[in-house]
């Protein structure tokens, strides 16, 4: 099965996703540690709550991170693409 080639505008949207150094430390997070709540993000990452979450919405709108809804919880993963990425950060 041949693999579909992306669109320049949709590798643009997932380059633009992750183009903030604090976005990066998220997918490098999520790649070592699935399901993590936003809580458990901010502490990691030692930031805001606000920017965490301001950060996260951005990766999921680019198709980066997948969030699940666990009760009053919000569980974040890296998507298909995500983790695509996080390889491709790593060899860069």
């Amino acid at each position: 099965m041949k693999k579909k080639t992306k669109t320049a505008k949709q590798l643009e949207r997932h380059f633009k996703g992750a183009a903030n150094h604090r976005r990066i430390e998220i997918i490098r997070l999520l790649a070592q540690n699935e399901n993590m709540n936003l809580e458990e993000v901010t502490s990691a990452l030692k930031c805001n709550v606000k920017t965490i979450s301001e950060h996260t919405r951005k990766l999921v709108q680019a198709g980066l991170v997948n969030k699940k809804y666990q009760g009053r919880e919000v569980a974040h993963s890296l998507s298909p693409y995500g983790k695509i990425f996080y390889n491709f950060i790593k060899t860069f």
